[in-house]
């Protein structure tokens, strides 16, 4: 009995520890996040003196204000929305179904286009003759440009193909055969259908890298109307930066301090829209992500 309440006991210490160090390891992680929120309502005086802790500190709204002003952070939204939506709904399509089809054991050159495929991970044209390959199919400052050159990713088309090799029974193939399917509805209605894990951490993981991408913006568009939201925000930091080390006296002062204001507001408007996506995916992305992970 005595074994039996001092395991018990040890267990419940074990436990207690685990939530503990779970609690600590979490507010490290979320405090920077925290910290850039009432940062961005705060006095900037009072940020770079180190006297915001846990609350704003000299409420303020004129960095939101500041930044809500310029009309092109509504044209960025648009278009950030938009080559978020394309651009993720293309790049699933594309590896989903590459990874798929070198999940197949009875693929003619399966070795060798998985070989092929790593090879572009290491290495590749570089930046200028992608720049050339993209002018001559007349690609630059468009639309596709954002969304089409870029949607194939080797490392998600491999965690796909472990999860598809893993998970989908091959028995189930041969049962989709005697009945008559084909390749093409067994993929659809069979193996899709099983892989909404895999899926949605895949589609969460394209997404936040197209909501994040600026620099092939920057590279490839020179159109004001299609820059993302993240080029449009550069554009006005480096504005609100320029100005303020230009002018002098309180004008200056003035333009300074809405300067270090926004840079904490950019990353509130640039991030909070993303993060509401990870809540509806949330319950797949542990179990896609180990399933995929996992080497067979």
């Amino acid at each position: 009995m005595r074994k039996v309440k001092n395991s018990r006991s040890s267990d419940t210490v074990m436990e207690i520890a685990m939530y503990v160090f779970a609690v600590i390891f979490l507010v490290i992680l979320m405090y920077p996040l925290f910290f850039i929120i009432i940062a961005s309502f705060s006095d900037p005086s009072a940020v770079a003196n180190g006297q915001v802790w846990l609350f704003p500190k000299g409420f303020t709204l004129d960095g939101y204000r500041e930044l809500l002003r310029h009309e092109n952070i509504w044209i960025g939204y648009r278009n950030t929305i938009l080559y978020t939506v394309v651009g993720t709904a293309i790049g699933l399509i594309v590896n989903i179904s590459a990874a798929y089809a070198l999940s197949r054991k009875d693929l003619v050159g399966r070795k060798f286009l998985s070989l092929f495929f790593i090879f572009t991970m290491f290495f590749n044209g570089g930046l200028i003759p992608t720049f050339l390959t993209v002018r001559d199919f007349h690609l630059y400052d468009t639309f596709l440009v954002m969304v089409l050159p870029f949607s194939v990713i080797v490392y998600d088309i491999i965690v796909a193909r472990t999860f598809f090799q893993s998970s989908i029974p091959g028995d189930l193939w041969e049962a989709a055969q005697i009945d008559g399917c084909g390749n093409l509805r067994y993929f659809v209605q069979v193996v899709l259908p099983l892989s909404k894990a895999i899926i949605a951490v895949l589609g969460l993981w394209i997404a936040v890298g197209y909501w994040n991408s600026y620099f092939n913006a920057l590279i490839y568009l020179k159109n004001p109307d299609l820059y993302p939201l993240q080029l449009i925000l550069r554009n006005i930091l480096i504005t609100n930066q320029m100005q303020s080390s230009m002018g002098t006296g309180e004008a200056a002062q003035i333009a300074l301090r809405l300067a270090n204001l926004m840079r904490y507001s950019v990353i509130i408007v640039a991030t909070v829209p993303i993060l509401c996506m990870y809540p509806f995916v949330q319950k797949y992305f542990n179990q896609g992500v180990m399933i995929g992970a996992v080497k067979e």
